[in-house]
């Protein structure tokens, strides 16, 4: 099974004791700059949640675990003190007291309670203890005992100043005066027995444990009752508590007890060991007057009189911190005959009773503190020297000892690294170091390690790495091979390693082995999930790494199932770039060297401890758009597109310390990320409906329950419903006017075609109308052209007779017979029915053309019309002298008058103009 625990730290400092070291668990300071408020903080309280409330003198404080909300009261008067009780906050101000309720934008309102007071007069109370029974709350200020019951308040009005009131075996004990106890029975104070203990003590709080009920006093310190008797807290803390001025208890747990002063911060005091831990502005407070404090699961809030805290107990990791910068940073550290030994770059320390002292003689830097041999080396920037409480003896010139390791299959001799190069120790005899330079390197050597008994591999920090193979002797180089950058990426900063009989280096974050088949450096593959990680520490089983880019998270691991990942901010702020380093004290117990100090990790109680912690699930704060805030107790948080384009979700996990969240969105865009604070901004989300899940992140990158808010953003208005709506009636609109179009469109090419054929049609019938009528004119036409020269004949065959009767007529014996027979050619000559005859036939051809020649030349005679008739048929004159029974000369003239009645100059064909007139 694989474990992951992810450690999340960004706090200070606290006291407990520790293997003889004062051994810190972390302590957050939260600064008035931080929560913006007074720095004086009366009265604490937390909720089922973890939420903090806190009696501040600008009014009440809320942490949700992200983020600090102050609250004042309508008269801004200081609240001083404040308890939350089935999800109710009452606080306790100057003549006010009352409740704070969440609305439901997650904002506290503020309910006053004094109207319910009845046939009372404060007298410049303040409320400084807020303390529920039952279904009812007490509220006590100096003069008297308020208790809110029922929608009632009822007042208890002693004639005493009451300095305290407690639940103690269900009973309310009520301290004042000088001498006694009281109990509150039925809205009475019953004194209790007088004890003259308390004569002349000022009892300030009052707690229960499991002896009895402890009392503490302003400047006696503290007693027991226990079966109706009273006696002192004989313990080696009263002393300290009557110096420093008790002002609040709370127990802890069964065996521990914290212990509030005025003058010199808290004590941790241990019953069963009957030893107390001191938890002060030295070692972490800001503050060493304590006016508050409550906890919540493993975590103590401590109100001070200049800032807030909180201390984390029980913790895995603790911190020695060196506050008055006397350490320095340090280097290395050893454990020596059952002493912890530093060693920091201005000399070596250790610890004894409980405190901090420093090895004569060993001023200057020190890097490497070893168990060699049964000794204590200490590689100083001026040699090599021998170590213990009493002495700081020199065993070696050689400066700038790096590094030192055993030599393969010997038991006695040691190879270090030096500012000049390699030195052999060898022990001769119990007490006796020859040390011998080895000859043939003269190059400062930080890192080495043994490939086999006699090949050594060192690297220089800025000028390369060796292989290099000793003599028998171990006094002298034989073969070297330096690696230049044709062998590595670079020689700059290499560190080597033997890990599990392997060469293993780190070249610029990246890992690679040496193949000693084929001579030759290459990439380390099992090695490459941890590039960018510097190795700190490794032995067989227990591999620490720590990253050189980024946070710098630290990581355990066995190479094999077992991963540890401490994600801690003091710790990162505090390691030393570059010289970090781990120190493995037992198989449970490693320790870190800081610029400040030292860090110590109980790896079995960390796991022990976190393996089952239940995540908190997330709590939605608030939930806000362009436009403002939304009641948290939606259902689903509906956004108008317009004020879509910035959202902003507030969230928090109250229980834990510096809490890890990951979300998880879904919708029309999905994001996922890992976040170390408690709110996310969404930028310009497309519309749709999403789901967001918030998932607290714990140990094992474990997940908490996910808490799922489910918002929709509305479309823009031209893709509402609405529009959509419009859309497809316009739509249906379209396709309907569509339709309709095409069917007058097809409606207007069925008519166009229909009169197209139609025309073509009447087009095909007048052509064959007029095809007919021009058969019928062509008819008529030959017709009257027949007609005519029938006509011109005839009279031209009766001229000729005529004419013959003429020239013969002496050959008629019969001159009346003769006149009669030319009578009767005259006649036949200008027979009418042959012009009539003619004339029908001419205007079937020539319609209204007579009509329209009289209307303009209205003076043309009969004979005139006859000419014009047969000279619009283009007859002529020789032909028209038959017809109108007279010679060619006699039409020549008649055309002459006619042209002269018309207006025909001579230039003009008379002709042409009759035939062209219409």
């Amino acid at each position: 099974m694989k474990f992951i625990f992810v450690l999340l730290l960004a706090l200070l400092t606290t006291p407990l004791r520790l293997c003889g070291q004062n051994l810190l668990p972390p302590i957050h300071n939260y600064k008035i700059f931080e929560y913006q408020a007074d720095s004086k903080n009366w009265g604490l309280s937390t909720n089922s949640s973890g939420e903090l409330f806190v009696a501040n003198n600008s009014g009440l404080l809320h942490f949700n675990g992200e983020k600090w909300e102050l609250y004042k009261l309508p008269n801004n008067t200081t609240i001083r003190s404040v308890a939350e009780i089935d999800g109710k906050i009452f606080t306790g101000s100057y003549e006010e007291f009352g409740y704070w309720v969440k609305n439901k934008f997650g904002v506290l309102e503020y309910t006053s309670l004094t109207h319910l007071i009845k046939n009372h007069v404060f007298t410049s109370e303040e409320f400084w203890q807020i303390l529920p029974y039952g279904d009812a709350v007490l509220f006590r200020s100096f003069n008297g005992i308020y208790v809110f019951k029922d929608d009632k308040i009822e007042v208890i009005d002693p004639s005493f100043v009451v300095t305290f009131i407690t639940v103690y075996k269900d009973r309310i004990l009520v301290a004042g005066g000088h001498n006694r106890l009281y109990e509150l029975i039925n809205d009475d104070l019953e004194p209790l027995e007088e004890h003259a203990l308390f004569s002349n003590k000022i009892i300030i709080a009052m707690a229960e444990i499991e002896e009895g009920l402890l009392i503490g006093t302003k400047r006696n310190g503290c007693f027991i009752i226990s079966d109706g008797k009273i006696m002192p807290f004989e313990t080696g803390i009263n002393a300290q508590l009557k110096q420093f001025q008790l002002n609040q208890i709370l127990p802890l747990t069964e065996n521990i007890i914290a212990f509030g002063t005025i003058k010199n911060g808290i004590y941790l005091y241990n019953k069963d060991k009957k030893s107390s831990q001191k938890v002060n502005r030295q070692v972490g407070l800001q503050n060493n007057t304590v006016l508050s404090m409550t906890t919540y699961k493993n975590q103590l809030w401590v109100g001070l009189d200049n800032g807030i805290d909180r201390i984390q107990l029980n913790y895995p990791l603790t911190f020695y911190t060196d506050y008055m910068g006397a350490v320095g940073t340090v280097y290395d550290m050893a454990v020596y005959k059952d002493v912890l030994y530093m060693a920091s770059n201005t000399g070596i320390y250790y610890f004894k009773d409980d405190v901090l002292q420093f090895v004569e003689g060993s001023q200057g830097h020190v890097w490497d503190l070893n168990v060699t041999h049964g000794d204590l080396f200490c590689g100083h920037n001026t040699g090599t020297f021998r170590v213990n409480e009493s002495s700081f003896e020199k065993i070696s010139n050689i400066s700038g000892g790096y590094q030192i390791v055993k030599v393969p299959e010997s038991n006695s001799s040691f190879i270090q690294g030096t500012y000049i190069g390699l030195a052999k120790y060898e022990k001769d005899g119990p007490d006796n170091w020859i040390v011998t330079p080895i000859t043939g390197i003269n190059k400062p050597v930080k890192y080495l390690c043994f490939e086999d008994s006699h090949t050594l591999w060192v690297a220089h920090p800025y000028k390369g790495l060796y292989r290099i193979t000793l003599n028998d002797t171990y006094d002298e180089v034989i073969e070297k091979v330096e690696f230049t950058a044709d062998d590595i990426p670079t020689n700059y900063n290499v560190k080597v390693f033997n890990i599990r009989n392997q060469i293993a280096l780190d070249i610029e974050g990246v890992w690679h082995r040496y193949d000693p088949i084929l001579k030759k450096i290459e990439l380390f593959e099992e090695f490459q999930r941890y590039n960018h990680k510097n190795l700190v520490y490794h032995d067989d089983g227990s591999f620490w790494f720590i990253d050189n880019e980024g946070p710098k998270k630290v990581l355990f691991s066995d190479l094999k199932e077992v991963n540890y990942i401490l994600d801690d901010m003091l710790l990162q702020k505090r390691l030393t770039p570059e010289s970090e380093n781990v120190i493995k004290l037992n198989d449970s117990i490693y320790c870190f060297t800081l610029n400040d100090g030292f860090g110590k990790l109980n790896i079995s109680e960390f796991r022990n401890q976190f393996e089952n912690y239940e995540l908190q699930k997330p709590q939605l704060v608030s939930f806000e758009d362009k436009g403002g805030t939304y009641p948290l107790d939606s259902e689903k948080f509906k956004i108008p597109n317009k004020l879509s384009q910035d959202i902003r979700i507030n969230f928090a996990s109250p229980a834990l310390r510096d809490a890890k969240y990951y979300y998880n969105l879904k919708g029309p865009l999905a994001q996922t990320a890992y976040i170390d604070h408690g709110h996310i901004h969404f930028q310009n989300l497309p519309f749709g409906t999403y789901a967001l899940n918030l998932f607290s992140v714990g140990i094992d990158n474990e997940h908490s329950e996910a808490y799922t808010i489910q918002f929709e953003i509305a479309p823009p208005w031209y893709l509402s419903k609405v529009s959509i709506a419009l859309y497809f009636l316009a739509f249906i609109g379209i396709i309907f006017l569509r339709r309709k179009y095409n069917r007058s469109k097809m409606e207007k090419r069925h008519l166009a075609l229909k009169t197209k054929f139609l025309k073509d049609q009447e087009e095909r019938m007048a052509k064959m109308e007029k095809e007919k009528l021009e058969k019928e004119i062509k008819k008529k036409q030959k017709e009257l052209a027949r007609i005519t020269m029938n006509m011109a004949e005839k009279n031209k065959v009766i001229l000729e007779l005529k004419e013959m009767l003429l020239v013969n007529r002496s050959q008629f014996s019969n001159q009346k017979r003769y006149g009669t027979f030319i009578k009767k050619l005259d006649n036949s000559i200008k027979d009418d029915d042959d012009w009539k005859h003619f004339e029908v036939n001419f205007k079937e051809l020539h319609e209204d053309f007579f009509e329209n020649l009289l209307k303009m030349y209205p003076k043309l005679t009969p004979k005139d019309l006859k000419l014009c008739a047969y000279l619009k048929m283009n007859l002529t004159s020789k032909e028209i002298a038959p017809l109108m029974a007279i010679s060619n000369r006699g039409v020549e003239i008649h055309r002459y008058r006619l042209r002269k009645k018309l207006g025909i100059d001579s230039s003009q064909n008379l002709s042409n103009f009759l035939i062209k007139f219409n």
